[in-house]
C-alpha cells in the first residue's frame, strides 16, 4: 500500500507493518492506526509515529532508553492485560517529543509513554502511577546540546 506522510512524501508499507492502538492516543481516540518510521537509519533513537488514517498527523517519537538509561516504566494491571502482556519489561516503549525552537527547549513525556506489544503489534498510551516522571521533561535535562538534540 502506498501512504502520503508528513514528513516522508510517499511510502511503500505492508498492513503486517501498521501497529495498532485500540483506543487510539490521548486526544486523538479515532486514530487506531500508526506505522514507526525511523528518521535516521542510524540509531539515534528518533522516529516518526505516522497515522495511516490522517497523513497530516504524525508524532516525534523517541525512544526513552537513549536519553534516560535507568527509564523503569511499571504499568498498571489493566495497561498490562490491555496489551496482552505478563510484565512492563515485556514491552517496547516510546516518549512523544514537543519540537520547540531552539530545539533546547523541546521536551519529552516521560510519564504517558507508548507501551507497544512487538508481538501483537498492538499499542497503548499509559499514564504510570509515579512521581518520577513528567510530562514535559526539557531535553536540556538529558544533557543534550541544541546541535545533538534527537528533537
Amino acid at each position: 500500500m502506498t501512504l502520503q506522510t508528513k514528513y516522508f512524501g510517499g511510502i511503500e508499507y505492508e498492513q503486517k507493518e501498521c501497529i495498532s492502538f485500540p483506543a487510539g492516543l490521548f486526544g486523538f481516540e479515532e486514530e487506531r492506526s500508526f506505522l514507526l518510521i525511523p528518521f535516521q537509519d542510524d540509531q539515534s533513537g528518533l522516529l516518526c509515529l505516522q497515522s495511516t488514517q490522517t497523513p497530516e498527523l504524525a508524532f516525534i517519537a523517541v525512544d526513552p532508553f537513549s536519553l534516560k538509561p535507568n527509564y523503569a516504566p511499571v504499568l498498571s494491571a489493566t495497561d498490562l492485560e490491555a496489551l496482552g502482556a505478563a510484565e512492563s519489561q515485556d514491552l517496547s516503549y516510546y516518549t512523544l517529543c514537543v519540537v520547540r525552537n531552539p530545539v533546547a527547549n523541546s521536551t519529552v513525556n516521560l510519564k504517558c509513554p507508548v507501551a507497544v506489544n512487538v508481538e501483537t503489534r498492538t499499542a497503548r498510551q499509559v499514564i504510570l502511577d509515579t512521581e518520577e516522571y513528567e510530562m514535559r521533561h526539557p531535553l536540556a535535562e538529558f544533557g543534550r546540546k541544541e546541535e545533538d538534540a534527537l528533537c
